[in-house]
């Protein structure tokens, strides 16, 4: 140990200290009377052993070797800023130096290794975020709080030993990489991380000599911070001062930053969160700004070369050798954008002022007389109707057919989101904004082109630099592009969440190929839709993505990012099917109106839909939406048999209309369901064999519990009018009813002189699979059946079916009509939902696919101990999330976190259930084997790397 400040750049090798294990225990004892056993902990240049009573027990903290090449001042100084944090902020958890019995555990050890400086610092209990899990954005918002609360609270400290100089102090990072640099073997790695750093020195040096100083930890990372153990916890804690200097405030925030960067799925976007919430509690500068990403670069080239010395130094290591990986990651991501890009849209995202991208004020680059037509490659446009855009040629394609159709030129707008030709399902944000316009000439065309920033390249060619002529080939791509950046460096096209940072070095360049552009609007959709539409009816996700269009399993936002759809059973046969399309068109230029009316189709679809059914089942209602259905069902129930109670099982949604509501009691829907049902509402027990009151194979006791509960209510005066039950528990996720159970309860309710109505507003219409009808399961045949949303794949169309008897009584409650339940419109649709289930086989395919993904769903509960089962059939599964397999404690708020995490990925998920810890999965019935594996391995990815 020395009485000198550490310099790095002259103190030479840094080999952390090694002491055996038994040396440390046996020094322990001597120099503080305890009896201890050690567990080594990773250090890259202090050695670290967690500390327990000899036997085991509660640790007693963490034993800090220090490295010799540090004088006692700069230990001091180190836990004098941990205690200026705590000070300061009460609420954060700060380790602090332990007392023993003879005083405080801290001193000089002499060692087989020398004297060296040895203290016990008090253990702070959680989990790190250590590894390359996956951090959501509340996550790393967290981090960047925590390191402006220490950045804060050190603000006002100094210490004699705080101009220390280490090789993590960014104010020497151009000195230490070149000397680093010079020692590295591998000249790929030289090279690569070279042009790093000239980049970011080039940004970072007009502003250095401005940039304010103070003390501070420089090491708030994903290491060193601790969140409780438990769900949904939050870092709360800030550990290992062990790099406390001097240096530029804003190296705090880019530490930090850098260290989100290897983790999984993380983008320079995926900072921005940490770096607003620092914002926030400690105000940014304007220079402060500029300098934040070549620091994270300069933190990243740093990290790399620095890892890969200490590891050729010290090759036994772990902890350095472990980290190279994840090192060279946060580099590869802090590069993979230009910095002023990363700079702008950190401005952008906290409101700061943003420089002007390059303009064009010139006159059109095209020949007099050519008159350019726009390529309209969005998600609106008629060109990606019926599944085009996934053709890989879509765009080309679509710029031949027009130049086909008489067009002189053809212009694809730069900086508009494209959806032609884009991917279809990607675990990342695809790149689907061109930052090029581009045109295409019917001739042979000469362009004059102006010096300046414009950039043009001819079909798969080098960019031709401006000024000059440009001989271009006919039905040739051309792009032109305008940036303020080496043409070199700006990629053909970016992702939309990148375009606010694009758009300060790239400008649109439309206007020079003759076609005028509106300026870019505000995106208030949302603030707009919340402003105007009641709170009630609510939205997915909290900043849903914009769809506006869908084909087969996918839904397609603005930014032309598609997203597999795994939950939506009202398109049931696919999104915008060409043969609904074509009936709804053709029937609307022929004619629509109400019901009461004489014509073809509501007879035609009548009898198509009562042909699906048992005989008996023979007379049609048409209503709108299931919970007209199940409304209409009860009230036919009570019509019949002249009682006004109904029994209906419990932790149930059947809708919200009066009666429908009335007798739904799911709590996830109403928190009060069961304290407010009217009286005449009973309820039994939820047939639920996997969390319900009887499991396995005590769920058969259920059947006659309902059963005896019938009877009892009968006996008290309250016959039942109708018992009504989905036919699969599906607001529970799709679990099957124990064998046997609707033909008990059915024989019971009516021998009780009441009716039994199924509804399969959810899971009828060959959802199941290997039943088109889910009371085929039971081997049972209903009184009444409602149904709805599948019938109509996304149109309003729900119907009753019934015998002729029950109907007829129907009079009793007066007359029935509805305006468009069974329109010439809503029957033909009707009609046209039934021909494409059959003649494309999607019941068959909802039997194979879905069984391929049950199969894929049980496979992840093998290797994640969260998966509690898989419930379902066909296309219509649940899988249910749990935290304890024994005691089945619902995983609710994990179950959210993944639908999130799901969305990051391309994938529309949500949860259901009482306790919303079931994954509801109900695609469209053509959902492909390929789209369910995409699914499945997205969920694997998930559980595997966090969410």
């Amino acid at each position: 140990m020395t009485d000198a400040l550490f310099d790095y750049f002259t103190a030479g090798e840094l080999p952390t200290p090694t002491l055996p294990a038994d040396e440390a225990v046996a020094l322990f004892r001597h120099a503080h009377g305890l009896d201890v056993e050690v567990q080594s902990l990773g250090s890259q240049q202090d050695q670290n052993f967690l500390v327990r009573p000899a036997g085991g027990g509660d640790p007693i903290g963490v034993l800090k070797i220090s490295n010799p090449v540090f004088s006692e001042s700069e230990i001091e100084m180190q836990d004098a800023a941990a205690a200026a944090v705590a000070r300061a902020e009460p609420g954060l958890r700060i380790p602090e130096i332990v007392t023993g019995p003879r005083g405080p555990l801290a001193g000089w050890w002499e060692t087989s290794q020398g004297r060296l400086h040895a203290r016990v610092i008090s253990f702070v209990p959680g989990s790190t975020l250590t590894g390359s899990g996956y951090l959501a954005p509340r996550t790393v918002a967290r981090l960047g709080e925590l390191a402006a609360a220490v950045s804060v609270a050190l603000a006002g400290e100094t210490h004699a030993a705080s101009g220390r100089v280490l090789q993590w102090d960014l104010r020497h990072a151009e000195r230490v990489i070149a000397e680093i640099a010079a020692t590295e073997p591998d000249a790929e790695v030289r090279e690569y991380c070279a042009a790093a750093t000239a980049a970011a020195l080039a940004a970072l040096r007009p502003v250095a000599d401005a940039l304010p100083r103070q003390l501070g930890h420089f090491d708030v990372t994903d290491d060193n911070v601790l969140r409780p153990h438990g769900v949904d916890t939050l870092p709360d804690a800030v550990i290992d001062f062990g790099d406390v200097i001097d240096s530029w405030a804003v190296g705090e925030i880019a530490v930090t930053v850098s260290s989100v960067l290897h983790h999984d799925g993380a983008t320079s976007a995926s900072t921005l969160p940490a770096i607003a919430a620092f914002d926030r509690r400690r105000p940014l500068s304007d220079d402060e700004i500029t300098a934040l990403w070549p620091l994270v670069v300069l933190r990243g080239v740093v990290l790399v070369l620095s890892g890969r010395q200490q590891v050729r130094l010290d090759d036994a290591n772990d902890y350095a050798s472990g980290a190279l990986d994840r090192e060279f990651e946060i580099l590869r991501r802090a590069i993979a954008v230009p910095i002023e890009v990363a700079t702008a849209r950190i401005r952008r995202a906290l409101g700061r002022d943003v420089s002007d991208a390059p303009a064009w004020g010139g006159a059109s680059l095209l020949p007099a007389g050519v008159r350019p037509v726009v390529l309209d490659a969005t998600t609106l446009s008629p060109l990606a109707d019926e599944g085009a855009w996934l053709a890989a040629d879509a765009l080309e394609a679509a710029a031949q057919r027009l130049l086909d159709g008489g067009a002189d030129a053809v212009v694809l707008p730069a900086l508009v989101p494209t959806l032609l030709g884009a991917p279809s399902r990607t675990p990342e944000e695809p790149a689907t904004v061109p930052t090029a316009a581009s045109v295409w000439f019917v001739e042979p065309t000469r362009l004059d082109l102006p010096g300046g920033a414009l950039a043009v390249r001819v079909g798969d060619g080098i960019p031709n630099p401006s000024g000059g002529t440009l001989e271009v080939p006919a039905r040739t791509r051309v792009r032109v592009l305008l940036t303020s950046l080496d043409p070199a460096d700006v990629p053909d096209a970016v992702r939309p969440s990148d375009l606010p940072g694009w758009r300060a070095v790239v400008g649109d360049v439309t206007p020079a190929l003759g076609v005028a552009m509106p300026e870019p609007v505000v995106d208030d959709l949302l603030e707009r839709r919340e402003a105007v539409v009641a709170e009630v009816q609510e939205h997915y996700y909290s900043r849903p993505p914009q769809i506006e269009r869908g084909w087969r399993e996918y839904l397609i936002g603005v930014d032309g990012r598609v997203y597999l759809d795994m939950v939506n059973n009202v398109a049931s046969v696919g999104h915008a099917h060409p043969r609904i399309h074509a009936a709804v068109s053709r029937q609307t230029r022929l004619f629509n109106t109400n019901s009461r009316f004489h014509y073809a189709a509501i007879a035609e679809y009548g009898e198509r839909l009562a042909a699906t059914l048992p005989d008996e089942l023979d007379t049609v209602f048409f209503v709108n939406s299931g919970s007209e259905a199940v409304d209409l069902a009860i009230r036919l129930g009570m019509a019949a048999t002249g009682r006004p109670d109904v029994v209906a099982m419990a932790e149930a949604y059947h809708g919200w209309t009066y009666a429908s509501d009335a007798v739904s009691t799911s709590i996830a829907d109403n928190p009060n369901a069961l304290e407010t049902r009217p009286d005449w509402v009973h309820t039994v027990d939820a047939a639920n064999s996997y969390r319900g009151r009887h499991r396995g194979a005590d769920a058969a006791r259920y059947a006659p519990e309902a059963v005896e509960r019938l009877r009892a209510l009968a006996a008290e005066g309250h016959a039942p009018a109708a018992f009504l039950s989905e036919t699969f528990y599906g607001n529970a996720g799709g679990v099957a009813l124990p064998d046997g159970y609707l033909r008990e309860v059915y024989a019971a309710v009516r021998e009780l002189g009441g009716l039994a109505i199924a509804d399969e507003v959810q899971v009828g219409f060959g959802r199941l699979g290997s039943w088109f009808w889910g009371f085929r399961q039971q081997g049972v045949v209903p009184d009444i059946v409602a149904v709805a949303k599948s019938i109509g794949a996304g149109f309003p169309l729900g119907a009753v079916i019934t015998r002729r008897e029950i109907a007829d009584r129907y009079r009793t409650q007066g007359y029935f009509f509805s305006s468009t339940g069974g329109s010439p419109l809503s029957s033909v649709v009707g009609m046209t939902v039934l021909d494409i289930i059959e003649d494309e086989g999607l019941q068959e395919n909802a039997r194979v696919v879905g069984a391929h993904l049950k199969a894929r769903l049980e496979a992840l509960g093998e290797r994640h101990p969260l998966v509690g089962t898989v419930h379902g059939s066909g296309l219509y599964l649940g899988l249910e999330f749990v935290r304890d397999r024994d005691t089945l404690e619902p995983a609710t708020e994990e179950t959210a976190a993944i639908c999130d995490r799901l969305l990051e990925f391309g994938v529309i998920m949500q949860p259901t259930g009482d306790h919303q810890n079931v994954l509801k999965i109900k695609p469209p019935l053509c959902v492909s084997r390929e789209s369910a594996d995409y699914f499945a391995d997205m969920l694997d990815r998930a559980l595997s790397t966090g969410f």
